[in-house]
């Protein structure tokens, strides 16, 4: 590869040395699960029963799974074999870096500052709603009032806060908010399931599975909604450079956090149709509200609504946990402002990313819901899910000695399932969200052109090559 004259190879270099490897096996798969489970399916179930057409719903988050373990699948060789704070930024340097340069990794940061924080919004406006059923004069017309804005705005500045602290602190915290998600959804179920119709449960409209039907009319739209709602299965990975033994804990924490998830959704899911009738379902706002104080009163369903906002407290935590390093990472390379690339001077965490990806989650919480979910997803499927795909091909071609702890079962199966899944939900988007992503990306090559000529790089100058996590038998082979 060193006989190409556009681009020399650098050496290798140990990844985010700054940070603190703190992070091991039950904290990341407990960040994972409590970045999943957020405030998420509390508030798209109706969604979901609406889009799909009734009951036959339970299947969309079923395939919903497939797609995310098949890309999940991804995360884990790549995560694995690259274990650097920034997750993506990093699978996409390594990858394209030979063809288009610092492109791909640069348009990924761009579009991750955006994105991320938009997801962390859409968790604070949920858990906001839910605050409805506890604080009345919160929610009207299915929107927030002015006093739900000033809340959400209040709790996005206090998790904003609260990542200030060492990350092995952070990761004992997590681990509690962890075990708050998990009875929250288990008292949902259990209380569905103690007044549970199972005839109402699996009345599928008729017709829906035909040609044509309700299941395949609306599946587009349910993916968009299942997929958001597994969303976080990688945040482990973008804590690469945080991670006990990465080799075998970012694979273990995303494939056990996938179908432990998967297994509550769909039991939550049936267990919610069988308890509350289709029609008042649809509409619903705070449905496991709704199934708690049906089953067992309006106490336990106070009790386990606030339980539900913590765990949406959680959730929006381990996301700006996650997404604060990806910023952080990508400065290190000169790729991104210098001010994300240090870290604070006690603490040993990312300043301006925390800061930055706050802020922006607070700016996401003055919009509705739906609006949020569909931009958010878009934008993170073109320059993220797609770019990965690619990505696992590239590097298996490129860096075929890189050392790889785990390598995805049955390639390229998964890869290649995942490729479909993604151009489908992309496709099934808004076409505002599918115009918003790509003139995003067009912003983002512009900014890009002004950064290359100004650094004199690709396309303006050389492709350095810094195959930073190439082992010596694939550097010996150059």
């Amino acid at each position: 590869m060193t006989s190409n004259p556009g681009y020399h190879v650098n050496a290798p270099a140990t990844p985010s040395p700054d940070l603190e490897r703190k992070i091991g096996p039950l904290q990341a798969t407990a960040i994972n699960m409590t970045q999943m489970c957020g405030i998420g399916p509390f508030v798209t179930i109706p969604a979901m029963v609406a889009t799909m057409g009734g009951p036959q719903a339970m299947f969309g988050w079923l395939i919903g799974a497939v797609l995310a373990v098949a890309d999940g699948l991804i995360w884990a060789e790549l995560g694995a074999a690259m274990p650097g704070a920034g997750g993506t930024y990093i699978y996409l340097r390594e990858a394209f870096q030979y063809r288009t340069g610092r492109l791909m990794p640069f348009l990924f940061v761009w579009s991750a500052v955006l994105f991320i924080p938009l997801i962390m919004s859409t968790g604070v406006i949920g858990l906001v709603q839910y605050l409805g059923y506890l604080l009345p004069g919160v929610v009207a017309d299915g929107g927030l009032t002015v006093l739900g804005h000033v809340i959400g705005a209040v709790i996005t500045l206090l998790v904003g806060a609260a990542l200030f602290r060492r990350i092995g602190e952070i990761g004992k915290l997590t681990t509690g908010l962890f075990v708050v998600m998990l009875l929250a959804v288990l008292a949902t179920i259990v209380a569905a399931f103690s007044h549970f119709d199972h005839t109402q449960a699996f009345a599928f409209t008729p017709g829906a599975f035909q040609s044509g039907g309700a299941f395949w009319a609306g599946l587009g739209a349910g993916l968009i909604i299942a997929i958001y709602d597994y969303l976080g299965y990688n945040t482990s990975a973008y804590l690469g450079g945080e991670v006990v033994d990465p080799g075998r804990t970012i694979p273990r924490s995303i494939i056990i956090s996938i179908l432990g998830i998967a297994g509550l959704y769909l039991l939550m899911q049936i267990g919610v149709l069988g308890a509350i009738p289709l029609e008042e379902l649809k509409s619903a706002t705070s449905v496991a509200s709704t199934v708690l104080e049906n089953s067992w009163g309006a106490t336990a369903a106070q009790v386990v609504t606030a339980l539900i906002v913590i765990a949406a407290v959680g959730s929006v935590y381990a996301g700006l946990l996650g997404g604060s390093r990806v910023p952080f990472e990508a400065a290190r390379d000169h790729v991104f402002l210098p001010v994300f690339g240090r870290v604070h001077p006690k603490l040993r965490l990312p300043t301006a990313g925390v800061v930055t990806m706050t802020a922006i989650t607070l700016v996401g919480t003055l919009f509705s819901l739906t609006v949020v979910i569909n931009a958010a997803v878009a934008t993170l499927v073109i320059v993220q899910s797609l770019a990965q795909v690619a990505a696992i091909v590239v590097l298996r071609r490129r860096q075929p000695h890189l050392k790889r702890p785990y390598r995805q079962w049955l390639y390229p199966v998964p890869t290649l399932v995942a490729l479909v899944g993604w151009v489908y939900i992309y496709v099934s988007s808004t076409w505002q969200s599918i115009g918003l992503s790509i003139g995003w990306m067009i912003l983002g090559a512009i900014g890009f052109l002004v950064y290359a000529r100004t650094e004199k790089t690709w396309p303006f100058g050389p492709k350095p090559i810094h195959e930073g996590f190439a082992s010596a038998a694939e550097k010996r082979t150059q």
